[in-house]
């Protein structure tokens, strides 16, 4: 595998079709045991033949220790600009200091909204209690509260908000349905929390059942994540493919994956419509690094899930088949090891050795891998353009820092009722979400951060001078408004939540 570097248009796609010529991958070394995991991967990959130009790029620890606070730099970029296709080994981000999560502005830039993770039991070789699980999870991976955008707002009060887009729900339920199809699944469950979230999961939940009737041959069902995810760790065997929202899908798939028998095997696949990224789910292990005790299986399991993707399936089934013999012979590394089961407790570069030696061999009792799998890329699973509803301004939530009068709501209300003359009426106050008036309850917690909601007297339409105007007067008065939401309709239906107990 040559490490020259080669410049090739951005509109080209390097998974469109197999080429005589090595195919160029940006990849990263990352932190902790991602040097050892992947180097033995490459040697697998090399000894498979596969037809890849590795092209190194520096990410991670260190270029955040030089300043960088997103971990990656300009020729790093260039390069994914030009290859449009990541093999990433686990990175580090450091504690503290504003450093952003390397993986999600990666995913996020590159547009990488499909996350893959398929988790699978390989009983009785991996101990598990869980010998038929076989569950793909297909994870929303660039919305949710994944944007990263925070805001401390008092001396008591944070908050992140949770992003949630019509048109990301849509690419994602459609990749969802047509990854089960084309891979011969027999159902999809989506899981939200919209019993609690009623616009943001619900608006998830929704457009999953509307894709749904659109794939009449794939059984739909929709769970409650909480005992979703407990049915999952349960009886994972009633699960096919799993769709769910970005933060629940990261943690879930982690579970699952550990059940299946380690996290540690786990590869998954970040896709897009021009670029797609493949990398191990769990971390950079620190604790274990140098030591030739890490297990290469998920980094490998993601680069034969990147063969594929980039049309070399014929490479992809001769390194897998070659793993699963190397688990059914019994060579296994610490974090799967049983004593009296296992036959070799193998290191690092032992376990790729025993992996290169079994190339050209399958399985006996596992099965095998599959000879044809369908692609990755499915093709831009855009949604036409939906009409745009008629949008009407109707009030403002206004969110208040205010520390006085023993926390009291109703001097808090009595203050602003007297300061908001401008045809608005206060109609709620609520402190966490839970309405403290009118008609709060004393026993209700009560922090510095203030909700209050006000609306126009008599039912006259809501103007943006009369919000301005409205902060102006709070101001004057020495009140400080942290954060402003306006509230609207939507063909006549309110865009915009109750207070608890409202």
């Amino acid at each position: 595998m040559s490490t020259q570097r080669t410049a090739r248009p951005l509109h080209a796609r390097p998974h469109a079709s197999p080429s005589p010529r090595p195919v160029p991958v940006t990849v990263a070394y990352g932190d902790g045991i991602g040097p050892e995991i992947m180097t033995a991967t490459l040697r697998i990959l090399e000894a498979a033949g596969a037809s890849i130009d590795p092209q190194v790029i520096e990410i991670g620890e260190q270029v955040y220790r030089r300043g960088l606070s997103a971990g990656i730099d300009d020729s790093a970029w260039r390069s994914l600009e030009e290859t449009r296709v990541f093999l990433k080994a686990p990175i580090t981000t450091p504690q503290g200091g504003g450093y952003k999560s390397l993986n999600v502005t990666a995913r996020k830039t590159l547009g990488l909204y499909a996350n893959v993770r398929p988790c699978r039991a390989f009983a009785p070789f991996v101990a598990t209690k869980h010998p038929q699980l076989d569950v793909v999870v297909v994870r929303e991976n660039e919305e949710d509260t994944y944007g990263g955008i925070e805001h401390r707002q008092t001396p008591e009060v944070t908050q992140c908000l949770k992003l949630i887009t019509r048109p990301g729900c849509e690419r994602i339920a459609r990749y969802a349905f047509a990854w089960a199809r084309a891979n011969g699944r027999r159902k999809v469950t989506c899981m939200t929390k919209d019993n609690i979230m009623k616009l943001t999961d619900g608006l998830f939940r929704k457009v999953a059942e509307e894709v749904a009737k659109e794939y009449p041959d794939i059984e739909y069902e929709h769970m409650i994540i909480d005992i979703g995810a407990a049915r999952l760790a349960d009886t994972p065997e009633r699960f096919d493919v799993v769709l769910m929202p970005n933060l629940y899908g990261d943690i879930v798939s982690d579970v699952v994956a550990q059940i299946a028998g380690s996290v540690g095997l786990a590869g998954s696949a970040n896709i897009g419509t021009e670029c797609a990224m493949f990398e191990a789910i769990h971390g950079s292990a620190p604790d274990i690094a140098g030591r030739d005790a890490a297990n290469p299986s998920g980094l490998l399991n993601a680069a034969v899930m990147m063969l594929r993707h980039i049309g070399q399936a014929d490479v992809a089934v001769r390194v897998e088949n070659a793993w699963l013999r190397t688990l059914e012979d019994g060579i296994h590394t610490r974090d799967v090891y049983v004593e009296g089961q296992s036959t070799t407790l193998a290191g690092t570069a032992a376990f790729a050795d025993a992996i290169i030696e079994r190339l050209g061999q399958a399985p006996q009792r596992l099965a095998p891998a599959r000879e044809a799998a369908a692609p990755l890329d499915l093709g831009h699973a855009a949604a036409a353009p939906a009409r745009r509803p008629e949008k009407a301004l109707v009030g403002v939530d206004l969110f208040l820092d205010w520390d006085e009068a023993g926390r009291d709501p109703e001097q808090l209300a009595e203050r602003l009722q007297g300061i908001m003359a401008d045809g608005l009426k206060l109609t709620m106050i609520t402190n966490r979400g839970t309405k403290v008036w009118p008609q709060g309850h004393s026993a209700t917690f009560r922090t510095d951060h203030w909700r209050c909601r006000f609306v126009p007297r008599d039912d006259q339409p809501m103007t943006a001078a009369q919000i301005g105007n409205a902060m102006l007067r709070l101001a004057y008065a020495g009140i400080d408004v942290v954060k402003s939401e306006n509230l609207y309709t939507f063909d006549g239906v309110k865009g915009y939540s109750l207070g608890q107990g409202e």
